[in-house]
């Protein structure tokens, strides 16, 4: 079935945020590139009519794309239904089973709360909707290992996990591909991918504003969770990765899985949290709020190529700037011919990765400057990897997921892997300490580094 193509999208949560911001300027663009043809059947419970669908809908895209053409909009409108119904309610499922009428393969996106889906997966079991069906789910996949295990049998009751896609619209970020990519298609990479070159790798996703009227939700969430544990592990599972056995979904995702059951459990000396002055003040948040804004992690791989290479991710709120970038440290030359070159100040060579604000791969080299001594300078050799046409996240996983293709999504395997990595420290870590807004967080985060490893500031393009 995985491979079949959807003959329907059932997208629940129509009249939802996410809906607004992001489902229906994709929706747009698959008709506008001409992979979007089936009926998309809005679900909510808002007493809306299908009007009130279109409207929501042509507001979203105009906001999103002013240029929008009358035409695609047009076929995109033509091809909404909407049911509108309590998702507690059989009705609201006899309605929908109504709705989707004849197809076949009907993919049901749950653009809901998660503690709405076991609701809607045993509504859409009870009407036998999840028969030859697949199910998108949006993170976050459970709060820990045991909310994540649970979400997991949820699903597998009425799914196969073939037929299950596990949402992280950071995995459809061209950058991220581009990372996959630029590792695996470059050979002179691969013989100094590891123990023996590399000395450390650095991750760091920084954002300079706060959380947005959004306290309640971060309340329940924390830098650790929301970032570091879906997001960064991500991009270092493909950092760290073996090659995959071949060109297909299950060999990439098993190398990645692979990455999470190596890394060693952190413990509360691995963890340095910090939480930004006012957040407090926020709406929603608990006065005596002991929740992480900013989160900085120490990780070690117990894998032949990555033994005893530290691997530090941290990510923050009310941060200088806003960015995401890796930092790879290679190892100091082992002869110090040029005294210079090997000072802790003057680190010789790295490969540096951003992905945010704009993508850049670049790599650090230290060049003679003209004149009789031998000192040199820090240079880059750096490929501007930016794509002005690139495709919105949400416009390529929903089109992936109406074709069946998984490359993108996590698994239940990875999913419980990581977050077993990370169970230890929810609740046995150290209190948050206080950083100011605009700074680089805690300096206790320095007490994470190994050596002379030092925190990376990303390099903004405007710098």
């Amino acid at each position: 079935m995985s491979t079949v193509k959807s003959d329907a999208l059932v997208f629940f949560g129509a009249s939802g945020d996410l809906a607004k911001k992001q489902i229906f300027p994709a929706l747009y663009g698959m008709v506008e590139n001409s992979e979007l043809d089936v009926p998309v059947i809005g679900v909510a419970f808002s007493q809306w009519t299908l009007s009130d669908l279109k409207k929501r809908a042509t507001e979203s895209i105009k906001a999103a794309r002013p240029d929008a053409d009358k035409a695609t909009l047009d076929r995109l409108l033509s091809l909404l239904q909407y049911v509108d119904g309590d998702y507690a309610a059989p009705a609201t499922f006899e309605a929908l089973k109504a709705a989707v009428g004849d197809a076949q393969h009907p993919t049901h996106y749950l653009a809901i709360p998660p503690s709405m889906f076991e609701t809607v997966i045993k509504g859409l079991k009870t009407v036998k909707l999840n028969k030859g069906a697949r199910v998108v789910v949006e993170k976050p996949f459970g709060r820990d290992l045991a909310s994540a295990q649970e979400l997991n049998r949820v699903i597998s009751r009425a799914f196969p996990e073939e037929a299950v896609f596990r949402i992280d619209h950071y995995l459809g970020k061209e950058e991220i591909m581009n990372l996959l990519y630029f590792r695996f298609a470059n050979a002179f990479l691969e013989p100094v991918w590891n123990r023996n070159y590399i000395e450390s790798v650095q991750i760091t996703a920084a954002e300079d504003f706060g959380v947005q009227g959004r306290g309640a939700f971060y309340e329940s969430a924390g830098a650790l969770r929301d970032v570091i544990e879906n997001h960064l592990f991500q991009i270092l599972a493909l950092l760290a990765m073996e090659a995959p056995a071949y060109r297909g979904y299950a060999a990439v995702q098993q190398a990645k899985t692979s990455v999470f059951k190596a890394m060693r459990p952190l413990t509360p000396d691995d963890l340095v949290r910090g939480q930004f002055e006012g957040y407090r003040d926020e709406a929603g948040v608990d006065p005596k709020s002991d929740v992480e804004t900013f989160a900085a992690v120490r990780v070690f791989i117990d894998s032949w190529r990555w033994a005893d290479v530290p691997f530090y991710l941290r990510a923050g709120k009310a941060m200088p700037v806003t960015a995401v970038e890796i930092f790879v440290s290679f190892k100091r030359p082992p002869q110090a011919l040029f005294e210079d070159a090997v000072s802790r100040h003057h680190h010789p060579n790295y490969l540096r990765v951003r992905l945010q604000p704009n993508s850049v791969i670049a790599l650090g080299a230290r060049v003679k400057v003209p004149g009789e001594e031998f000192v040199g300078d820090k240079r880059e050799l750096v490929v501007d990897t930016e794509h002005p046409d690139e495709r919105p996240p949400y416009e390529r996983l929903l089109t992936d997921a109406l074709d069946g293709d998984r490359a993108l999504y996590s698994t239940e395997d990875a999913v419980e892997a990581a977050w077993t990595v990370v169970e230890p420290v929810l609740t046995q870590h150290h209190r948050a300490i206080p950083y100011a807004a605009g700074t680089w967080g805690p300096e206790e985060a320095n007490d994470l580094l190994i050596g002379d490893d030092t925190w990376r500031v990303p390099v903004l393009k405007e710098d």
